[in-house]
């Protein structure tokens, strides 16, 4: 068994099919599936089950990737052995949405970095959030809690939200900025529906979009307290709070739980919440 016979194991897990796992591992579809053929046939136990057009892994599958976690943490602890830097070392990939890098995590990111320069950040970002797996990060922040996974969470805090419209729009219609039909549950979403403002001409899960609409003074929308800028102190805004919030959790590798460069990341991550504002 070798490291590259293992990452295929936990690609094809990850990613679904033998058509993921390539594009992920940039390597043939057809070799992805006569090696793990030959994987298997080795180990003498079925990794994987075709479920409904996707490869589920058997219980044998994740006690491999058990292992290999444990692996990877031994890996990362060799390649620190020399560091000449104080402190805690490590590379920590934090997957989260755009506006939660930019606007919460990237304002105190320097400071953080100079009082540790053992760390390095990696901020894994996306309009929706970024599939979260022990190959592609290793701390997640989410605006929707999981049902279940393999890993640690815990709550952030709340975020407040905020639905704005142009007091003065000059006749006929502003433009309704709502959002996908799988964010039907999200707070935001609701107080739309409540509002009755259903026939929305912009669909989007960006909120830069929906801020840059709502900034033309021809749009109505919500936004997170964090994305919201100067829009509060807009005169030509009308700005009203949720009655409801957005809960905020933090996601955490279990092999990483321990791991003194995870500890300190994690404290980080949870100073920069705390500065959302309060009543």
């Amino acid at each position: 068994m070798n490291w590259d016979d293992l990452r295929i194991i936990a690609a094809v897990r990850d990613e679904g099919t033998y058509a993921g796992a390539s594009a992920r591992l940039r390597i043939d579809e057809t070799t992805v599936g006569r090696r793990l053929a030959r994987i298997q046939r080795d180990l003498g136990v079925p990794l994987f089950d075709a479920v409904d057009g996707l490869r589920r892994p058997t219980r044998h599958c994740e006690a491999v990737l058990e292992h290999v976690g444990a692996m990877a943490a031994h890996v990362a602890a060799i390649d620190r052995i020399g560091e000449s830097q104080p402190g805690p070392v490590g590379r920590l990939r934090i997957a989260s949405t755009n506006a939660v890098a930019e606007e919460l995590l990237a304002p105190h990111a320097c400071a953080f970095l100079r009082d540790h320069p053992g760390l390095t950040l990696q901020f894994l970002t996306s309009s929706g959030n970024v599939k979260f797996s022990r190959w592609q990060a290793d701390l997640a922040i989410r605006l929707r809690k999981p049902e279940k996974g393999d890993f640690t969470i815990s709550k952030l805090g709340e975020v407040r939200l905020y639905f704005f419209e142009p007091i003065d729009f000059g006749g006929g219609e502003p433009v309704v900025c709502g959002f996908p039909d799988e964010l039907d549950a999200i707070p935001e979403a609701q107080y739309l529906r409540a509002r009755r403002l259903t026939n929305a001409r912009s669909v989007t899960d960006n909120v830069r979009i929906v801020r840059t609409m709502i900034q033309s003074h021809q749009a109505v929308g919500v936004l997170p307290e964090h994305s919201c800028g100067g829009l509060l102190s807009d005169h030509s805004l009308r700005a009203t709070l949720l009655p409801r919030r957005r809960d905020v959790w933090l996601l955490v590798q279990n092999h990483l739980k321990r791991d003194p460069a995870t500890r300190l990341t994690i404290e980080w991550v949870r100073h920069c919440f705390r500065n959302l504002s309060r009543d």
